[in-house]
């Protein structure tokens, strides 16, 4: 597989994503469903935004790593959430995973009315191998 990375500026990295991101040659794509912060029991967590951030995130790792891939070659990522501004109070959770594991995707943020039952944040993406 080969990625190339579309960037025309530099102020989306302070922001942790990219533009625009190209694969060539992907031995596979996984596309993975909307990871929440739900438990193993399929009971939806009533925590606040960053635990349920955490949660989503874990989820979304097991997701990938069950299925044989990385999380540094995510090339989509996309946020749902009931609220902008307490996921941004938490968002440097979020900046450090990214960070960890080298994640350059192109992402949209999405504030939604409502998710799931009681949860707050919803992470859907695309990886390659």
């Amino acid at each position: 597989m080969e990625k190339q990375i579309i960037n025309p500026w530099k102020w989306q990295n302070e922001r942790s994503y990219v533009q625009a991101i190209e694969v060539t040659k992907p031995e596979g794509t996984l596309y993975v469903s909307g990871q929440t912060a739900i438990d193993s029991d399929g009971k939806s967590s009533t925590a606040d935004m960053k635990t349920q951030l955490i949660k989503s995130i874990d989820n979304l790792e097991k997701v990938i790593k069950e299925a044989g891939y990385e999380c540094k070659n995510i090339v989509r990522l996309n946020i749902y959430t009931t609220s902008s501004e307490e996921l941004f109070s938490c968002f440097d959770v979020f900046q450090n995973w990214i960070a960890k594991h080298n994640i350059k995707q192109a992402s949209t943020l999405l504030e939604v009315k409502s998710l799931f039952e009681t949860l707050k944040v919803e992470l859907e993406v695309t990886v390659v191998r």
